[in-house]
């Protein structure tokens, strides 16, 4: 069965069982605690718990949603997004997803029937799957708090007896194919609040095809990290996703999603192409050209900051020295158009942008391909020139040399531990213990160090801007007991006396002794004061200003941020750089840590 019957077979599915169809919302969300759409439940969930489904008007569709809706959801993840190329991560991925908002139904009858939940939900799933794309089930998976580790916030859920028991006794599945699962079966929220809730999955030839989600808490955010706050929802909801692509994959019974109708037409353009590059690099090729059609389409552009930054890697890691990928642009439009008119409409600047930014790259390319016949090795070039392995190899090849894929791997390996730039999740984080995405520690004690660390960080980027100039901006953090590492756009090395002149200006802010406070104001007014942020993330109307000095307007220091902070900068103590580095073309890094 092809990816179109696919999505209309979905679709037809649910709409007639009540559902009203909702077209995919831009992978830029509303949602200000997310930079990009990542869940099909993300449109909807102000509809758990804060608006009426039922009286508020849905700006896509011009008329309420009701209590149950159906969606496919372009959908875009970065955490994997180094692992894209192997048989089974993507960046961009289309999500089917029915939801209900209004909790268990009060009737039996189907045609008066308005919302449902778990009996229901579960035997929507098991009729889809099995009789509607006539697949088999191996096995589902249920949430069970004794699979949880110790100190785990989740510890206090209890087990979801009722989606096992229905799978047992409703649908007729037998214990071996019911799975007591930890964590990976309590989902959400997206973002750093929101309704979240026990799962249950759904397994076919082994693969995790379809999440049932039921949102039966809210979590709420906490200054207390340590501590969320998890508020029972008193009408829960059902929120499911299944990856079109998986189901293609096993639908259509091939090995890997990358030989499914979705991808086909795209690698036999890029073997046209390039006819040189492995396999891996293929797939790297074929998921970002994808990622950066849709993401363009959504009114992305390359640039050093959030999303646009996100788009400027895809681009650059796909780069070719010789060969413009462009090409492939309208493979991958001719096989969406048909579902996603927007892309046939935005044709010419998703071409133009792509375009743009391959000939912008290339320039650096050429700088690394000197090095290269100097003698430079793969993991030298990837980190000062933005280099891809794929790519070097691919050059290896031609010329007859050999790559120690090995030695680069174990380099990346370490890299790639504290190269992640945070960038899906702010300040704030989910209310995970001691885990907010951006600000790491395992206990009270280091909750104190890592608390000091942040402050310095913003301490370190006023000290960079004010030595090195207003061009520099963050690209990303993360904090952990041992260091803080910043990201942030500079062209060049820095000078061993431009390390000491940051080190001193921060050094000397702590000394003083300065107040850190914070002022809670409408969104408008804080960008008036000047405070950094994420130009292009959207945030909500209240906002938290940070900032270093007696007063907002004489602040050394001035951030959007959601905290913790210390009290004074003396508590500091003293801050050093340990390390500077490059991590791409146009981003360097520092270390720092507290003394």
């Amino acid at each position: 069965m092809d990816s179109r019957e696919i999505r209309r077979k979905f679709l037809d599915f649910f709409e007639k069982r009540g559902h009203t169809v909702v077209p995919s919302a831009s992978l830029m969300p509303d949602d200000p605690s997310v930079l990009l759409t990542t869940a099909g439940m993300q449109q909807f969930k102000p509809y758990y718990g804060k608006l009426d489904p039922e009286t508020t008007i849905h700006p896509s569709i011009g008329k309420p949603v009701g209590k149950n809706a159906v969606s496919i959801q372009k959908s875009f993840r970065t955490s994997d997004i180094d692992e894209v190329g192997d048989e089974s991560h993507l960046t961009f991925f289309e999500m089917l997803g029915n939801f209900s908002f209004g909790g268990p139904s009060t009737t039996d009858t189907p045609s008066l029937r308005a919302s449902y939940f778990k009996k229901d939900a579960i035997k929507y799933a098991h009729e889809f799957i099995t009789k509607e794309m006539g697949l088999t089930i191996d096995y589902v998976t249920v949430f069970d708090p004794a699979r949880v580790p110790e100190g785990d916030w989740r510890k206090e859920v209890p087990f979801d007896e009722e989606s096992y028991g229905i799978w047992k006794n409703e649908i007729g599945l037998p214990e071996e194919k019911i799975r007591r699962e930890g964590v990976d079966n309590f989902w959400g929220p997206t973002g750093n609040e929101g309704p979240c809730g026990p799962t249950t999955e759904i397994y076919i030839r082994g693969v995790e095809i379809w999440n049932i989600v039921f949102n039966e808490y809210y979590l709420h955010p906490t200054s207390d990290i340590s501590h969320p706050t998890l508020e029972k929802l008193k009408t829960p909801g059902v929120d499911t996703g299944m990856g079109l692509e998986r189901l293609a994959m096993v639908s259509q019974g091939v090995p890997t999603i990358f030989e499914t109708d979705l991808f086909s037409p795209i690698f036999e353009k890029i073997k046209e192409n390039t006819p040189s590059l492995e396999e891996r690099a293929q797939r790297v090729v074929a998921d970002h050209i994808r990622g950066s059609v849709f993401l363009i389409a959504d009114g992305i552009t390359p640039s050093n900051t959030d999303r646009g930054y996100v788009l400027r890697r895809l681009i650059r890691r796909i780069t070719h020295p010789d060969k413009s990928q462009v090409i492939i642009v309208e493979t991958v439009i001719n096989n969406y158009q048909d579902f996603y008119q927007e892309l046939k409409n935005k044709k010419d600047s998703i071409l133009t942008e792509i375009k743009k930014e391959e000939d912008r790259f290339r320039e650096t390319l050429y700088a690394g391909l000197k090095q290269y016949e100097k003698g430079k090795d793969a993991f030298t070039l990837y980190t000062t020139y933005g280099f891809p392995l794929e790519f070097t190899k691919d050059l290896a090849k031609k010329t007859g040399r050999e790559i120690d894929e090995k030695d680069f791997q174990e380099k990346f390996k370490k890299h790639q531990e504290i190269s992640r730039a945070g960038q899906e999740k702010k300040f704030g984080g989910h209310g995970l213990l001691l885990d907010t995405g951006e600000l790491k520690a395992a206990d009270e004690k280091e909750l104190k160090i890592v608390t000091r660390l942040h402050t310095s960080t913003h301490l370190l980027q006023a000290a960079l801007r004010a030595v090195l100039g207003d061009g520099v901006k963050q690209m990303g953090s993360d904090i952990t007991a041992e260091r803080t590492r910043f990201d942030f756009t500079f062209e060049r090395k820095l000078t061993p006396e431009e390390i000491k002149k940051v080190e001193d200006w921060v050094n000397d802010v702590i000394q003083k002794d300065l107040v850190v406070q914070y002022k809670e104001m409408s969104y408008e007014e804080a960008k008036k004061t000047g405070a950094l942020h994420f130009f292009k993330e959207k945030y909500p109307e209240k906002v938290k200003v940070y900032f270093v000095g007696e007063s907002l307007e004489k602040a050394v220091s001035k951030e959007f941020c959601g905290g913790p902070h210390v009290t004074h900068t003396g508590e500091i103590g003293k801050f050093r750089i340990a390390k500077e580095e490059a991590v791409g073309a146009g981003i360097r890094r520092i270390r720092g840590i507290v003394e």
